[in-house]
């Protein structure tokens, strides 16, 4: 399945469905072919947007999580989306984490898939046993968490 890559301003993105926003952030070498699926799924009953992340157009000062989420801070600003529902893949995740900290006020809820930028607890000096559900539970657990995100006043 082919998308149309549409354009505003100096922004290039994918816009299909119709709904709340869902707004998806592909990793370092990932492509737009990762996110069919989601794509064909969501569509049904989201706005899903892709941004094409400037990896190779931002200058070197800027080509930084720091920078790439300042686009897209930009880029929801500029198309002015509210209530995003924000999926991050791999650096797309740990974008959108610095978002999510930095501008909590447009997010709904945040799903990162394979983030960068996780504060992982180490697993110290024993290794868990092969089969061992229980360590991997609780691990998981000390990571992850699944609940409805409510934005911090800072």
């Amino acid at each position: 399945m082919s998308y149309e890559i549409k354009q505003d301003g100096k922004f290039n993105f994918i816009e299909e469905g119709e709904g709340e926003p869902l707004l998806l952030l592909h990793g370092l070498f990932g492509a737009l072919s990762n996110f069919q699926f989601l794509i064909e799924h969501f569509r049904k009953t989201n706005k899903v947007i892709v941004p094409l992340l400037p990896l190779l157009e931002l200058d070197l000062l800027h080509t930084s999580v720091g920078g790439l989420e300042k686009f897209v801070y930009r880029f929801i600003e500029h198309r002015n989306y509210n209530h995003i529902h924000l999926l991050g893949n791999s650096l797309g995740g740990h974008v959108a984490l610095v978002h999510v900290l930095k501008h909590p006020e447009r997010i709904k809820s945040i799903i990162l898939t394979g983030s960068s930028g996780l504060f992982e607890n180490g697993m110290g000096d024993t290794y868990p046993k092969r089969g061992d559900r229980e360590y991997i539970r609780k691990k998981t657990e000390l990571t992850f968490s699944i609940q409805k995100w409510q934005p911090r006043n800072w």
